[in-house]
């Protein structure tokens, strides 16, 4: 699968030789470091796993994806059919705060403690059953602002390559990335329902143009900004709220509307109770013949993405266990680090 990636070396040491000291390391208890550079017992030196890492055409999106596939068909096949088969979409912060001469490092927001740092945004699309879930498909952001970055992109590389057009990605915002990420992964035969996102997606524009592929069901932001239409009248989230009828009691759901997005959009918007604290939530639906119930059953399996984003950081070493400078390395760090959840789950 490799080789048929563009994963491939002229002379030495094999790729598969190569890539199996670096796909055991956290299994081992071991960085780079010291499972690579400082040990005497592999066949190799550090310059050969270096030089893998580097390669500006090694195509590692395409890996990825086709070695995701080949265990979603496996997977597919003890799945009820009756379950709704999703794909999910979220960003995590790829966390380089000592570093300063790395390939497009920026400063990034980390929504978890509300600071910046310096780093990337990791926007990841994965598919789970309910039990398992696999990562398919990721862009390593930068910052779209120059004056933010730290570092420009300092290699020389083919524009016809993949290194070349990971680079330009990174430059772009996230939510131009959304609808390709779900077409490629339909195009390789990931069947699924709905795409699930989080509030930090859930502008109108984009859930119109990810809604052109499949359904959406996402978080809602309280924002005066974005306005609905609802009968003759248009609002905000909170003013369409007080003029709803509510259920009464301790109901989880509280109220549940259809309402119209600026292009004509027609959504349904479910108001549920936040049990942390005594506010609400809302989560849309663009498809609007689903139930309230099955809107919010839906939309947790969100939560198989925080796992995943969790595994990755504290077991599987994401952006800790390798320091290089070189943006193609770290593309291939990060699929590597997303081939062990694979072979995990």
């Amino acid at each position: 699968m490799l080789h048929r990636c563009g994963v491939r070396k002229r002379h030495g040491h094999s790729v598969r030789s190569l890539i199996k000291p670096l796909f055991s390391l956290p299994f081992i208890g071991k960085n780079f470091f010291r499972g690579i550079v400082i040990n005497d017992d592999l066949s190799f030196g550090k310059d050969a796993a270096y030089d893998l890492l580097k390669g500006s055409r090694s195509n590692w999106r395409r890996f990825l994806l086709t070695l995701g596939v080949r265990i979603y068909r496996f997977f597919d096949r003890l799945t009820s059919k009756e379950r709704e088969s999703v794909l999910i979409i979220d960003d995590s912060t790829y966390d380089r705060s000592r570093s300063k001469r790395v390939e497009l490092l920026s400063r990034v927001k980390d929504h978890t403690t509300g600071r910046f740092v310096r780093g990337y945004r990791l926007l990841t699309l994965c598919w789970p059953d309910g039990f398992s879930c696999l990562p398919l498909d990721f862009v390593l952001l930068s910052s779209t602002n120059a004056t933010t970055r730290f570092c420009e992109a300092t290699k020389i590389v083919d524009k016809r390559c993949c290194a070349y057009r990971r680079r330009e990605e990174a430059t772009i915002k996230s939510t131009a990335h959304l609808a390709d990420m779900v077409q490629r992964a339909r195009d390789t035969g990931i069947d699924a329902s709905y795409v699930l996102m989080d509030s930090w997606f859930a502008m109108p524009t984009t859930i119109v143009r990810v809604c052109e592929h499949l359904p959406v069901i996402c978080m809602v932001k309280k924002t005066p900004k974005v306005l609905y239409g609802y009968g003759d009248r248009r609002g905000d989230l909170m003013t369409l709220y007080r003029s709803l009828k509510k259920r009464r009691g301790r109901a989880k759901i509280l109220a549940s509307v259809i309402v119209t997005l600026k292009d004509e959009q027609k959504v349904k918007i479910v108001f549920v109770r936040d049990r942390r604290k005594k506010d609400w939530l809302a989560l849309l639906s663009t498809d609007i013949l689903l139930s309230d119930e099955d809107v919010v059953r839906i939309y947790g399996k969100r939560w198989d993405i925080e796992v995943f984003f969790k595994m990755a950081k504290q077991h599987l070493k994401s952006a800790k266990e390798i320091q290089c400078r070189d943006f193609d390395a770290l593309i291939a760090h990060t699929t590597i680090v997303f081939t062990r959840y694979m072979f995990l789950a």
